[in-house]
């Protein structure tokens, strides 16, 4: 019975988990006798290294507003929740959430928003945000430089990835990277551990614009099926971004 506190518990941690999928040296292919060398494969993964430790350390803090829509079984037109934050980044503190707006299902709102803004929240804690980077530390990356895509003016390259450890934030499937300074445009793949026992695997996707230099997410979105809730579709759209960047003359 779903009136039971730990049966509320458990609800409350599945549904949270499952949706907090949503949110998220390398193996290198031989190259050729001449390399290109933007996307010859051994600078190219040190590059993806370089741009996420050069964001980390020259955006000092951002402010921008994500909004939450959550769609149940086939229908994608209607959301059965939505949920609008103010989100403030600081380094040394990682992501606090203002809630600007709620509608659709409590239920939603109580046991899966909610609890997915606390996940994203600890997974920004500067303590273990670097265990979440999409680097050859935490990922074996096999670069494909034969595949390409046109992403937001920029022609970027497929990397694999495989991540070195299971979680329900790590994806097995690949990176799209910028070549000339290893910036994402996109990521695309699937869980590589479930969020909890009653949920099947969840297949991620998050885009990437180039703002002022750094990698910053635009849109996301997470697919899943459990026995609790069914058929579950998570999309999020980061707008009105807002950097604080270290400032010219502290560099060195």
């Amino acid at each position: 019975m779903m009136n039971s506190k730990g049966n509320r518990r458990r609800l409350r941690f599945a549904f949270a988990t499952t949706l907090t999928a949503a949110c998220l040296g390398g193996v290198i292919s031989a190259p050729a006798q001449n390399p290109d060398p933007d996307t010859d494969p051994a600078a190219l993964l040190q590059r993806i290294d370089a741009a996420s430790e050069t964001r980390y350390d020259h955006v000092l803090g951002f402010t921008e507003t994500e909004h939450y829509s959550v769609f149940r079984g086939k229908d994608e037109t209607h959301p059965a929740a939505e949920m609008t934050v103010k989100v403030t980044y600081r380094r040394d503190v990682g992501k606090t959430y203002e809630i600007v707006s709620q509608s659709g299902s409590d239920v939603i709102q109580k046991f899966g928003l909610e609890p997915l803004l606390d996940s994203e929240k600890a997974i920004s804690d500067p303590a273990v945000v670097k265990n979440s980077w999409f680097t050859t530390a935490n990922y074996e990356m096999r670069v494909d430089p034969g595949k390409t895509r046109q992403m937001d003016g920029r022609t970027c390259v497929a990397v694999s990835i495989a991540p070195r450890r299971k979680a329900t934030n790590m994806l097995d499937g690949a990176i799209w990277v910028d070549p000339r300074d290893g910036t994402i445009a996109e990521v695309d793949g699937i869980a590589s551990k479930s969020p909890n026992v009653f949920a099947g695997p969840t297949h991620m996707m998050r885009r990437y614009t180039n703002f002022s230099g750094y990698a910053m997410a635009t849109h996301a979105r997470a697919e899943s099926d459990s026995i609790l809730f069914g058929h579950t579709v998570v999309t999020i759209d980061y707008s009105g971004y807002q950097l604080q960047l270290r400032p010219a003359d502290t560099e060195k």
